[in-house]
């Protein structure tokens, strides 16, 4: 391998987000002319049944001149859902025990014991 090629694939400068199940990696790297661009992978690990996996990459090559544009509008798309949705996380998958509180929400009323009177409650049961 020539010794370009070997800077080509060099990084220059990293770092990494780890994300659950996702990891986001960032990395300025060098064109053969000796300018920079960044890669943006997102690294997803996927379990199988047998307990082997896998990982899917995706990549984004960016270069310095769609830098502004770049920027403006992820500023715009992340201003935007966090000014209409919060903060907040609100997907089932992010929730640690949503099948646990959704299956104790939907309980059928025949199995909720029924309560005669004030009288047959217990502190215990408080």
């Amino acid at each position: 391998m020539r010794e370009n090629d070997l800077l080509e694939k060099e990084e220059i400068f990293s770092k990494v987000l780890r994300a659950g199940r996702r990891t986001y990696f960032f990395d300025v790297r060098a064109t053969k002319a000796d300018d920079y661009y960044i890669t943006i992978t997102e690294s997803k690990k996927f379990t199988e049944e047998d307990g082997s996996f896998h990982f899917k990459k995706h990549k984004i090559y960016l270069y310095k001149e769609d830098f502004a544009a770049f920027s403006e509008i992820l500023h715009d798309m992340t201003s935007y859902v966090l000014n209409h949705k919060g903060e907040e996380v609100i997907s089932e998958r992010h929730q640690k025990d949503f099948k646990k509180e959704f299956a104790a929400a939907m309980k059928p009323l025949e199995e909720i014991p029924a309560v005669s009177s004030f009288t047959d409650v217990e502190f215990d049961d408080i």
